[in-house]
């Protein structure tokens, strides 16, 4: 199986200004893809502009992108896009804007096309260059070829069946330091996750273990920063956005899993913040894994049991979700066969609601 990463990635302080060179080589004019205020505050929007200024490069701001983006989304963007003569995308900011302009650089280049290109199987559309700035540390959408959408024609989230990996990632932790710790905290579960399920599941390698084992050793030298026992510092960001980088580069390998597929529901239909509603199922699908690979992965990322990682993410990461709630997330992943394939122990009726039974409400 061949695997695609970013042709370039940078894990620097100032990484968007320093290599604003290997930024403007990706087209003459850029749209740029970000949410509504945070890329604002912590000064990435502002770099980046500044890089593109610095080369001489055009560019258009979207600056429209919600929480969990929908495809009505995509295609405002796109027209956007297409009016300006866009031919590279910038995507600034956390999980939501990166995934984003995926599926826009696709939009953008098939211009003609409607939506349903992004979930046809049976297409093969190139798209225009992705440049990935991430100012969150959950996500790795940086070094993923995904591109989670909301579908409120069929209420839930779904992936674009094409793979978009960015042209360059340019990571700098301190886009992290303004943000709240409720932020910091969600998105770090999302990383931690994507770390889990790609190591627990049917499609691991030695590679993805690799990148996860390197991504929890991080993450758990940051676990006083997210319970707030210490200020978050300069080095301690950086290193959750790499350890959110090597989550990002195994689930490239693997997918997501379970747990991931379990927080949909959560999210559509409860409003449930993605790394909260992901983080919930952690525990109960780590319980229920090979013994040896549970006792590595809990090792790595500083618990003695699944008890007390659950507790620690209910801590840092608080869900309210009513059993109906989870009860409908759990039939409707036994829905998704290729995401309950991706298990590598059964997962029936009983594994999912075993695994919902034990989660920890609070809030």
């Amino acid at each position: 199986m061949n695997y695609y990463m970013p042709v370039k990635v940078f894990s620097e302080n100032n990484c968007v200004l320093v290599h604003s060179a290997d930024l403007a080589a990706l087209g003459s004019c850029a749209l740029i893809v970000t949410g509504r205020s945070s890329s604002k505050k912590n000064g990435s929007l502002d770099d980046v502009k500044a890089a593109l200024e610095a080369e001489g490069i055009r560019y258009t701001v979207f600056d429209e992108v919600e929480e969990n983006p929908s495809v009505e989304t995509v295609m405002k963007a796109r027209d956007i896009g297409v009016s300006c003569g866009a031919d590279f995308v910038v995507g600034v900011g956390g999980g939501s804007p990166l995934d984003a302009a995926k599926a826009i650089a696709v939009m953008i280049k098939n211009a003609g096309s409607p939506r349903e290109l992004l979930f046809d199987a049976g297409a093969s559309p190139d798209n225009i260059p992705v440049a990935a700035v991430p100012t969150t540390c959950g996500t790795g959408s940086e070094v993923t070829g995904i591109a989670v959408l909301t579908r409120h024609d069929l209420r839930t989230k779904t992936s674009m069946v094409h793979k978009v990996f960015p042209d360059i990632a340019l990571c700098d932790g301190k886009y992290l330091m303004g943000a709240p710790i409720k932020v910091i905290a969600n998105t770090a579960v999302d990383a931690l996750g994507h770390m889990i399920e790609s190591y627990i599941n049917s499609a691991a390698t030695p590679f993805s273990r690799m990148f996860a084992d390197t991504g929890l050793k991080l993450w758990s030298s940051c676990r006083r920063y997210l319970s707030g026992e210490e200020k978050l510092t300069e080095k301690a960001a950086a290193d959750l956005l790499c350890a959110s980088t090597f989550g990002g580069m195994a689930i490239a390998h693997t997918g997501t899993s379970v747990p991931h597929g379990l927080s949909y529901t959560l999210t559509y239909e409860g409003g449930i913040p993605h790394g909260a509603a992901v983080g919930l199922f952690q525990s109960g699908y780590l319980r229920l894994a090979d013994e040896a690979d549970r006792s590595h992965i809990l090792s790595l990322a500083g618990f003695d049991s699944t008890e007390s990682l659950a507790r620690f993410i209910a801590e840092i990461s608080p869900v309210m979700a009513d059993r109906e709630l989870l009860e409908r997330a759990a039939e409707n992943l036994l829905k998704n066969t290729k995401k309950l394939a991706s298990c590598p122990y059964k997962a029936d009726r009983d594994a999912l609601y075993d695994i919902i039974g034990g989660v920890i409400c609070s809030g």
